[in-house]
């Protein structure tokens, strides 16, 4: 019931009929509104619902698979190279023709949380249905009311999918659905639980989906673990995407969160930098598109349900600061130190010779998860490929990494990075040779031993999951859910 109805009803002084009278007249223009007969008002929520439907979208990031590279919004026709062929995010547009315009309620609901097309066909899990199947009803309902009354209609017909027969038949989808999937249920908190860190829980496994990278995946490609109930290996860190590596979200002292706090994962999520770290690869989307715009309610609840995470067995141990690189850097003594000198000369101007970076526009190499973990894959790419630190209403600028692919060989990647691997502390293997530097570089071959999937071809320009959108362009930086002000201090 809205403020004014109830002023209306209230009032302890107004006599007992003209309460009665205005309780009647109020049922009477609750019903008429359902009958249509107060179109102002049927206005009003629909419009309300609208609003809450495009937070929702920015909750599910859904514009950076349904728009193309420098292509118009939602109209779908981005590239994404899967293990059995290419695929192409569809038009989810209003658009009769070409989108989801004949879609109804339930249309959409199958689709989003069942993966089931309108024709009854299934979706391909590139689409993070098994995660969207915990949506909650209202949140669907909202989702719909923005798609279909909220985004324009584009005219744009979808690319057909670029697999070879029989892998392009689409019903073992189905069969894969039934046994990977979970079924579609609104979630639910546990009795008792913290309502943040349900909340949190809702908005990680659910329209956040953050397992769809940072848990790994079985031999079919469906995650381990869809929650917390899957045990260790949920969000534990996922595959190669485009040549990232997504690393583990759980409370690792080494390669995951576990030295980060609660603000630090807060600050990251809006603004994608920190002082001890720096988005890249395709969260850099993600936070560009999505999570800059969360509430601050949304984002302290995501990052107390991380943090509230049990601990895993931890996989390296603890990180502990050597300060020996520093010195021999310092004195010029590199002598036997493979890949120094090339440190010295194209990567110390920016992440120091203590390992340390510049906070919040550089990242430190000293502890960190990305230079630690086994598969050096992310590093070798950043090196080779470079990449770009995306500006956000809270850090407004944009910072580049140059792609070092030309200036230089091989060899000399795969040199500095062994280098930077185990400097300033950090024990990763230096396993990385100028062979898998030209698979990297020609053939978009990761380095480790995991199946990738990729959203671009070898194009030095594409760097993330998702190639790098226009920033602004359609999706503007326009204060939305918050202020605009860069509070990086």
């Amino acid at each position: 019931m809205t403020s004014s109805e109830q002023k209306r009803r209230g009032g302890e002084t107004m006599i007992k009929g003209l309460k009665a009278a205005l309780g009647a007249a109020t049922l009477g223009l609750l019903a008429g509104t359902a009958l249509g007969a107060s179109p102002a008002a049927a206005q009003s929520t629909d419009s309300d619902l609208v609003t809450r439907g495009a937070y929702i979208a920015r909750l599910g990031d859904c514009v950076a698979c349904h728009t193309g590279l420098h292509g118009q919004t939602f109209a779908g026709g981005l590239e994404i190279k899967t293990p059995v062929g290419t695929i192409y995010s569809t038009n989810i547009t209003p658009s009769k023709q070409n989108g989801i315009g004949n879609y109804t309620l339930q249309d959409f609901d199958n689709a989003v949380r069942r993966g089931i097309r309108k024709d009854g066909s299934y979706l391909y899990p590139a689409m993070p249905y098994p995660s969207f199947a915990r949506m909650t009803d209202d949140d669907i309902k909202a989702l719909y009311a923005y798609f279909m009354q909220g985004v324009p209609a584009i005219e744009q017909p979808d690319k057909p999918v670029d697999i070879s027969w029989p892998l392009s038949m689409r019903w073992p989808l189905g069969l894969w659905a039934k046994m990977f999937a979970p079924a579609a249920k609104a979630f639910t908190p546990a009795p008792g639980s913290d309502p943040v860190v349900a909340r949190g829980e809702y908005l990680v496994t659910g329209p956040g989906h953050c397992g769809a990278c940072h848990t790994p995946r079985g031999f079919s490609m469906q995650e381990k673990a869809y929650d917390g109930a899957g045990g260790a290996e949920f969000l534990a860190g996922g595959g190669v995407i485009d040549n990232w590596i997504a690393p583990s979200l759980r409370d690792d002292p080494v390669v995951g969160l576990g030295r980060w706090t609660e603000d630090d994962l807060v600050q990251f999520l809006r603004s994608g930098r920190i002082d001890h770290s720096a988005v890249f690869g395709g969260m850099a989307d993600v936070v560009a598109w999505s999570t800059q715009y969360w509430t601050e309610d949304d984002l302290r609840a995501t990052a107390r349900y991380l943090k509230s995470l049990p601990p895993v067995p931890k996989a390296k141990g603890d990180y502990t600061y050597d300060a020996s690189t520093a010195e021999a850097l310092d004195s010029g003594k590199t002598a036997g130190m493979t890949g120094a000198d090339i440190y010295i000369e194209q990567c110390a101007i920016c992440h120091r010779n203590d390992g340390g970076g510049v906070a919040r526009m550089f990242p430190p190499l000293a502890g960190n998860p990305v230079v630690a973990t086994d598969d050096p894959t992310s590093l070798a790419h950043v090196v080779v490929a470079g990449g770009v630190l995306p500006p956000t209403n809270w850090a407004p600028s944009a910072i580049a990494m140059p792609a070092y692919h030309k200036l230089l060989n091989d060899q000399q990647v795969a040199d500095v990075v062994n280098f930077i691997r185990t400097s300033w502390g950090n024990k990763a293997p230096a396993n990385v040779t100028a062979a898998g530097i030209t698979k990297l570089r020609t053939s978009n071959q990761p380095l480790g031993t995991q199946r990738g999937w990729t959203a671009s071809s070898t194009n030095y320009s594409s760097w993330g999951l998702f190639p790098p959108q226009p920033y602004g362009n359609g999706w503007s930086f326009a204060p939305q859910t918050h202020t605009g002000v860069d509070e990086a201090k």
